[in-house]
Protein backbone atom coordinates (compact mmCIF):
# COMPACT_ATOMS: atom_id res chain seq x y z
CA UNK A 1 0.00 0.00 0.00
CA UNK A 2 2.06 3.05 -1.18
CA UNK A 3 2.18 6.11 0.48
CA UNK A 4 0.54 4.56 3.52
CA UNK A 5 1.12 5.46 7.13
CA UNK A 6 2.77 2.22 9.55
CA UNK A 7 0.63 1.94 12.67
CA UNK A 8 -0.62 -1.35 14.50
CA UNK A 9 -4.43 -2.60 15.18
CA UNK A 10 -5.94 -3.87 17.76
CA UNK A 11 -9.39 -6.00 17.43
CA UNK A 12 -10.83 -5.07 20.85
CA UNK A 13 -11.22 -8.77 21.78
CA UNK A 14 -7.46 -9.67 22.65
CA UNK A 15 -4.28 -7.51 23.61
CA UNK A 16 -2.72 -8.91 20.42
CA UNK A 17 -1.58 -6.23 18.43
CA UNK A 18 -1.30 -6.92 14.14
CA UNK A 19 1.32 -4.44 11.77
CA UNK A 20 -1.13 -2.53 9.79
CA UNK A 21 -1.11 -0.16 6.90
CA UNK A 22 -3.09 2.84 6.61
CA UNK A 23 -3.96 4.97 3.44
CA UNK A 24 -6.69 8.07 3.89
CA UNK A 25 -9.37 8.18 1.79
CA UNK A 26 -11.77 11.13 1.28
CA UNK A 27 -14.75 9.37 3.82
CA UNK A 28 -12.36 6.99 5.61
CA UNK A 29 -9.67 5.03 6.41
CA UNK A 30 -8.13 1.91 4.34
CA UNK A 31 -6.54 -0.55 6.63
CA UNK A 32 -4.56 -3.50 5.30
CA UNK A 33 -3.54 -5.57 8.07
CA UNK A 34 0.22 -8.21 7.73
CA UNK A 35 -2.46 -11.14 7.26
CA UNK A 36 -3.79 -9.50 4.00
CA UNK A 37 -6.92 -8.69 5.92
CA UNK A 38 -8.63 -5.71 5.05
CA UNK A 39 -10.72 -3.12 6.30
CA UNK A 40 -12.68 0.30 5.86
CA UNK A 41 -13.36 2.65 8.24
CA UNK A 42 -15.64 5.68 7.57
CA UNK A 43 -14.81 8.68 9.08
CA UNK A 44 -18.31 9.01 10.67
CA UNK A 45 -17.43 5.88 13.07
CA UNK A 46 -14.67 6.63 14.51
CA UNK A 47 -12.76 8.68 17.06
CA UNK A 48 -9.66 10.17 18.52
CA UNK A 49 -9.07 9.24 22.39
CA UNK A 50 -5.28 10.04 22.32
CA UNK A 51 -2.24 11.84 20.42
CA UNK A 52 -3.23 15.53 21.51
CA UNK A 53 0.02 16.15 23.08
CA UNK A 54 3.53 16.11 21.26
CA UNK A 55 5.46 12.75 21.87
CA UNK A 56 1.85 11.24 22.60
CA UNK A 57 0.56 7.74 20.43
CA UNK A 58 -2.10 8.57 18.36
CA UNK A 59 -4.98 6.14 19.06
CA UNK A 60 -8.04 6.02 17.08
CA UNK A 61 -10.74 3.85 17.97
CA UNK A 62 -14.21 2.45 16.00
CA UNK A 63 -17.14 0.93 17.36
CA UNK A 64 -18.11 0.11 21.39
CA UNK A 65 -18.25 -1.31 24.25
CA UNK A 66 -14.98 -3.31 23.18
CA UNK A 67 -13.38 -1.07 20.07
CA UNK A 68 -11.05 -1.58 17.37
CA UNK A 69 -8.27 0.54 18.00
CA UNK A 70 -5.62 2.02 15.92
CA UNK A 71 -2.31 3.23 17.04
CA UNK A 72 0.30 5.41 15.09
CA UNK A 73 3.19 7.00 16.02
CA UNK A 74 3.42 9.18 13.24
CA UNK A 75 2.10 12.46 13.58
CA UNK A 76 1.99 13.46 10.06
CA UNK A 77 -0.99 11.13 9.70
CA UNK A 78 -2.99 13.54 11.36
CA UNK A 79 -1.97 16.61 9.46
CA UNK A 80 -2.38 14.33 6.14
CA UNK A 81 -5.81 13.66 7.71
CA UNK A 82 -6.88 17.23 7.76
CA UNK A 83 -5.51 17.97 4.28
CA UNK A 84 -7.01 14.74 2.78
CA UNK A 85 -10.79 14.98 4.40
CA UNK A 86 -11.09 18.73 5.47
CA UNK A 87 -14.96 17.90 5.73
CA UNK A 88 -14.24 15.59 8.59
CA UNK A 89 -11.22 17.41 10.16
CA UNK A 90 -12.84 18.35 13.11
CA UNK A 91 -13.23 15.14 14.30
CA UNK A 92 -9.35 14.63 14.85
CA UNK A 93 -6.94 16.70 16.63
CA UNK A 94 -4.63 19.25 14.47
CA UNK A 95 -1.33 18.94 15.03
CA UNK A 96 -0.54 22.16 14.06
CA UNK A 97 -2.49 23.78 16.96
CA UNK A 98 0.08 22.54 19.68
CA UNK A 99 1.61 25.40 20.12
CA UNK A 100 -1.63 27.28 21.58
CA UNK A 101 -2.53 24.14 23.57
CA UNK A 102 1.36 24.65 25.39
CA UNK A 103 0.01 27.99 26.13
CA UNK A 104 -2.66 26.52 27.57
CA UNK A 105 -1.10 23.66 29.57
CA UNK A 106 1.08 26.60 30.68
CA UNK A 107 -2.12 28.80 31.83
CA UNK A 108 -3.53 25.77 33.34
CA UNK A 109 -0.23 25.21 35.87
CA UNK A 110 -0.82 28.77 37.08
CA UNK A 111 -4.54 28.16 37.27
CA UNK A 112 -3.19 25.40 39.26
CA UNK A 113 -2.30 27.57 41.57
CA UNK A 114 -5.14 29.54 42.34
CA UNK A 115 -7.50 26.08 42.10
CA UNK A 116 -5.09 24.67 44.70
CA UNK A 117 -6.05 28.21 47.60
CA UNK A 118 -9.39 27.07 46.05
CA UNK A 119 -9.16 23.41 47.24
CA UNK A 120 -7.60 24.19 50.44
CA UNK A 121 -10.88 27.08 51.18
CA UNK A 122 -13.71 25.11 50.04
CA UNK A 123 -13.16 21.40 50.78
CA UNK A 124 -11.05 18.60 48.46
CA UNK A 125 -14.26 16.77 48.16
CA UNK A 126 -16.30 19.02 45.72
CA UNK A 127 -13.20 19.83 44.00
CA UNK A 128 -12.36 16.21 42.89
CA UNK A 129 -15.65 15.72 42.32
CA UNK A 130 -15.64 18.75 39.42
CA UNK A 131 -12.22 17.07 38.24
CA UNK A 132 -13.03 13.56 38.19
CA UNK A 133 -15.88 15.30 35.35
CA UNK A 134 -13.55 16.58 33.38
CA UNK A 135 -10.26 15.10 33.50
CA UNK A 136 -9.26 12.83 29.89
CA UNK A 137 -10.49 9.35 29.53
CA UNK A 138 -6.85 8.75 28.46
CA UNK A 139 -5.44 9.69 31.43
CA UNK A 140 -7.67 7.48 33.53
CA UNK A 141 -6.80 4.92 31.39
CA UNK A 142 -3.04 5.15 32.28
CA UNK A 143 -3.63 6.14 35.66
CA UNK A 144 -5.79 2.73 36.45
CA UNK A 145 -3.68 0.30 34.21
CA UNK A 146 -0.27 1.96 36.40
CA UNK A 147 -2.60 0.95 39.44
CA UNK A 148 -3.27 -2.32 38.27
CA UNK A 149 0.24 -3.25 37.48
CA UNK A 150 1.01 -2.14 40.95
CA UNK A 151 -1.54 -4.28 42.34
CA UNK A 152 -0.77 -7.87 40.29
CA UNK A 153 3.15 -7.19 41.06
CA UNK A 154 2.49 -7.75 44.70
CA UNK A 155 -0.10 -10.84 44.15
CA UNK A 156 -0.39 -13.36 41.66
CA UNK A 157 -2.14 -12.52 39.17
CA UNK A 158 -4.89 -15.36 38.30
CA UNK A 159 -4.28 -16.36 33.92
CA UNK A 160 -7.17 -18.68 32.97
CA UNK A 161 -8.08 -17.99 29.49
CA UNK A 162 -11.31 -20.29 29.44
CA UNK A 163 -12.54 -19.43 33.09
CA UNK A 164 -11.49 -15.36 32.52
CA UNK A 165 -13.83 -15.94 29.30
CA UNK A 166 -16.80 -16.91 31.43
CA UNK A 167 -15.90 -13.79 33.85
CA UNK A 168 -15.83 -11.37 30.60
CA UNK A 169 -19.04 -12.57 28.86
CA UNK A 170 -20.99 -11.37 32.26
CA UNK A 171 -19.41 -8.39 31.79
CA UNK A 172 -20.24 -8.40 27.96
CA UNK A 173 -23.84 -9.12 28.74
CA UNK A 174 -24.67 -6.29 31.16
CA UNK A 175 -22.77 -3.39 28.54
CA UNK A 176 -24.72 -4.79 25.71
CA UNK A 177 -28.08 -2.87 26.44
CA UNK A 178 -25.93 0.26 27.76
CA UNK A 179 -25.30 3.61 25.86
CA UNK A 180 -22.07 3.71 23.98
CA UNK A 181 -19.31 4.26 26.66
CA UNK A 182 -15.69 5.59 25.89
CA UNK A 183 -13.94 2.93 28.36
CA UNK A 184 -12.73 -0.65 27.62
CA UNK A 185 -13.78 -2.71 30.72
CA UNK A 186 -11.37 -5.41 32.37
CA UNK A 187 -11.60 -7.45 35.34
CA UNK A 188 -8.45 -8.97 36.58
CA UNK A 189 -8.44 -11.45 39.14
CA UNK A 190 -6.20 -11.39 41.72
CA UNK A 191 -4.77 -14.80 43.77
CA UNK A 192 -5.90 -12.85 47.33
CA UNK A 193 -7.90 -14.02 49.88
CA UNK A 194 -9.09 -11.39 50.80
CA UNK A 195 -13.29 -11.00 50.07
CA UNK A 196 -12.88 -7.48 48.45
CA UNK A 197 -13.42 -6.10 44.72
CA UNK A 198 -12.91 -2.57 43.88
CA UNK A 199 -13.17 -0.31 40.70
CA UNK A 200 -9.87 1.37 39.34
CA UNK A 201 -10.16 4.13 36.99
CA UNK A 202 -10.65 4.12 33.28
CA UNK A 203 -12.77 1.06 32.77
CA UNK A 204 -11.02 -1.73 35.08
CA UNK A 205 -12.07 -4.30 38.29
CA UNK A 206 -9.77 -5.82 39.91
CA UNK A 207 -11.67 -9.21 41.36
CA UNK A 208 -9.87 -10.65 44.56
CA UNK A 209 -9.89 -14.34 44.85
CA UNK A 210 -11.44 -14.62 47.96
CA UNK A 211 -14.53 -12.59 47.18
CA UNK A 212 -14.74 -14.33 43.48
CA UNK A 213 -14.71 -17.98 45.23
CA UNK A 214 -17.56 -16.44 47.72
CA UNK A 215 -20.16 -16.37 45.37
CA UNK A 216 -22.40 -19.21 44.64
CA UNK A 217 -23.84 -18.24 41.46
CA UNK A 218 -22.66 -16.31 38.13
CA UNK A 219 -25.89 -13.54 39.48
CA UNK A 220 -24.21 -12.72 42.25
CA UNK A 221 -20.98 -11.97 40.26
CA UNK A 222 -22.83 -10.18 38.45
CA UNK A 223 -24.32 -7.99 40.49
CA UNK A 224 -20.61 -7.33 42.36
CA UNK A 225 -19.70 -6.51 39.26
CA UNK A 226 -22.56 -4.42 38.20
CA UNK A 227 -21.89 -1.71 41.13
CA UNK A 228 -18.28 -2.00 40.13
CA UNK A 229 -19.01 -0.94 36.67
CA UNK A 230 -21.14 1.86 37.96
CA UNK A 231 -18.58 3.25 39.89
CA UNK A 232 -16.56 3.85 36.69
CA UNK A 233 -19.29 5.20 34.65
CA UNK A 234 -19.91 7.53 37.66
CA UNK A 235 -16.39 8.15 37.88
CA UNK A 236 -16.46 7.60 41.79
CA UNK A 237 -13.07 5.46 41.72
CA UNK A 238 -11.58 8.69 39.86
CA UNK A 239 -13.46 11.16 42.32
CA UNK A 240 -12.01 9.38 45.32
CA UNK A 241 -8.83 8.71 43.99
CA UNK A 242 -8.23 12.73 43.43
CA UNK A 243 -9.92 13.23 46.92
CA UNK A 244 -7.91 10.77 48.53
CA UNK A 245 -4.28 11.19 46.81
CA UNK A 246 -1.52 13.57 47.23
CA UNK A 247 -1.54 16.97 45.84
CA UNK A 248 0.58 16.49 42.90
CA UNK A 249 -1.73 14.01 41.59
CA UNK A 250 -4.32 16.50 41.50
CA UNK A 251 -2.10 18.93 39.67
CA UNK A 252 -1.38 16.23 37.63
CA UNK A 253 -4.70 15.41 36.96
CA UNK A 254 -5.51 19.15 36.59
CA UNK A 255 -2.96 19.06 33.32
CA UNK A 256 -4.18 15.78 32.21
CA UNK A 257 -0.46 14.82 31.99
CA UNK A 258 -0.65 11.36 30.75
CA UNK A 259 3.40 10.64 31.74
CA UNK A 260 2.89 12.15 35.64
CA UNK A 261 -0.29 9.97 35.81
CA UNK A 262 1.71 6.44 35.42
CA UNK A 263 4.55 7.60 37.96
CA UNK A 264 1.70 7.75 40.20
CA UNK A 265 0.90 4.42 39.92
CA UNK A 266 2.18 2.94 42.89
CA UNK A 267 0.36 5.88 44.86
CA UNK A 268 -2.94 4.90 43.29
CA UNK A 269 -2.70 1.54 44.30
CA UNK A 270 -1.92 2.05 47.61
CA UNK A 271 -5.71 4.28 47.73
CA UNK A 272 -7.82 2.51 45.65
CA UNK A 273 -7.19 -0.83 48.05
CA UNK A 274 -8.21 1.55 51.06
CA UNK A 275 -11.23 3.46 49.65
CA UNK A 276 -14.11 4.05 51.38
CA UNK A 277 -16.97 5.57 49.31
CA UNK A 278 -19.50 7.76 50.68
CA UNK A 279 -23.18 6.97 51.37
CA UNK A 280 -24.63 8.48 48.53
CA UNK A 281 -21.88 7.42 46.17
CA UNK A 282 -22.75 3.23 47.06
CA UNK A 283 -26.36 4.59 46.88
CA UNK A 284 -26.41 5.67 43.16
CA UNK A 285 -23.62 2.49 42.54
CA UNK A 286 -26.43 0.39 44.29
CA UNK A 287 -29.26 1.54 42.06
CA UNK A 288 -27.58 2.19 38.88
CA UNK A 289 -25.92 -1.22 39.00
CA UNK A 290 -29.03 -2.98 39.81
CA UNK A 291 -30.68 -1.43 36.85
CA UNK A 292 -27.77 -2.57 34.93
CA UNK A 293 -28.80 -6.06 35.58
CA UNK A 294 -32.61 -5.53 34.84
CA UNK A 295 -31.72 -3.75 31.45
CA UNK A 296 -29.22 -6.90 30.79
CA UNK A 297 -32.26 -9.42 31.88
CA UNK A 298 -29.82 -10.38 34.97
CA UNK A 299 -31.77 -11.77 38.11
CA UNK A 300 -31.18 -8.87 40.34
CA UNK A 301 -31.92 -10.90 43.25
CA UNK A 302 -27.95 -12.59 43.13
CA UNK A 303 -27.19 -9.10 44.01
CA UNK A 304 -29.57 -8.59 46.67
CA UNK A 305 -28.71 -12.39 48.34
CA UNK A 306 -24.91 -11.55 47.92
CA UNK A 307 -24.44 -8.38 49.62
CA UNK A 308 -27.11 -9.74 52.65
CA UNK A 309 -24.63 -12.53 52.68
CA UNK A 310 -21.35 -10.56 53.08
CA UNK A 311 -23.35 -8.19 55.65
CA UNK A 312 -24.26 -11.41 57.80
CA UNK A 313 -20.81 -13.15 57.71
CA UNK A 314 -18.36 -9.81 58.14
CA UNK A 315 -20.21 -9.11 61.50
CA UNK A 316 -17.32 -9.25 63.57
CA UNK A 317 -15.00 -11.26 60.85
CA UNK A 318 -11.50 -10.62 60.33
CA UNK A 319 -9.76 -8.17 57.95
CA UNK A 320 -9.62 -10.63 55.49
CA UNK A 321 -13.51 -9.93 54.87
CA UNK A 322 -13.29 -6.48 53.86
CA UNK A 323 -15.78 -5.62 50.75
CA UNK A 324 -17.96 -4.03 53.50
CA UNK A 325 -15.57 -2.18 54.94
CA UNK A 326 -15.10 -0.36 51.80
CA UNK A 327 -18.59 -0.48 50.65
CA UNK A 328 -20.46 -0.03 53.75
CA UNK A 329 -23.93 -1.63 53.28
CA UNK A 330 -26.79 0.44 55.40
CA UNK A 331 -29.57 -2.10 55.91
CA UNK A 332 -32.42 0.73 53.70
CA UNK A 333 -30.18 0.12 50.89
CA UNK A 334 -31.00 -3.47 50.97
CA UNK A 335 -34.31 -2.23 51.43
CA UNK A 336 -34.23 -0.20 48.16
CA UNK A 337 -32.87 -2.60 45.79
CA UNK A 338 -35.97 -4.77 46.83
CA UNK A 339 -38.21 -2.69 46.25
CA UNK A 340 -36.74 -1.51 42.56
CA UNK A 341 -36.21 -5.60 41.95
CA UNK A 342 -39.79 -6.22 42.96
CA UNK A 343 -40.86 -3.41 40.44
CA UNK A 344 -39.82 -5.22 37.51
CA UNK A 345 -42.35 -7.56 35.89
CA UNK A 346 -40.26 -8.80 32.44
CA UNK A 347 -38.80 -12.40 33.13
CA UNK A 348 -34.61 -13.18 33.19
CA UNK A 349 -32.45 -15.25 30.94
CA UNK A 350 -30.04 -16.97 32.55
CA UNK A 351 -26.70 -16.59 33.05
CA UNK A 352 -23.52 -18.48 31.48
CA UNK A 353 -26.26 -21.16 30.84
CA UNK A 354 -24.58 -24.85 30.85
CA UNK A 355 -21.53 -23.79 32.36
CA UNK A 356 -20.55 -25.19 36.00
CA UNK A 357 -20.36 -22.04 38.02
CA UNK A 358 -17.86 -24.21 40.92
CA UNK A 359 -15.46 -24.61 38.12
CA UNK A 360 -15.61 -21.32 36.87
CA UNK A 361 -14.68 -19.80 40.24
CA UNK A 362 -11.44 -21.87 40.12
CA UNK A 363 -9.61 -19.31 37.83
CA UNK A 364 -6.73 -19.15 40.56
CA UNK A 365 -6.61 -22.86 40.97
CA UNK A 366 -7.76 -25.84 43.32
Amino acid sequence: MPGAFKGYYLDGRSAARRQASIRLAASGLEIALEDGVRLWWPFREVRQTQGFYAGEQIRIERGTPFPEILLVDDTAFLASLHATAPGFGRRFHNPRRRRSRVLLTIGAAVTAVAVGAVLYVWGIPAAAGMLAARVPVSWEERLGQAAVEQIAASKRRCVDREREQAVGAIVKRLLEPQPSSPYTFRVTVVDDWTVNAFAVPGGQVVLLRGLLERTRTPEELAGVLAHELQHVLQRHATRLLLQHASTGLLLVAISGDITGAMAYGIESARVLGTLRYSRYLESEADVEGLRMLLSADVDPRGMIAFFETLRAAERGAPATSRYLASHPLAAERVETLKQLAASHTKGFRPLLPGRDWGDVRRVCGG
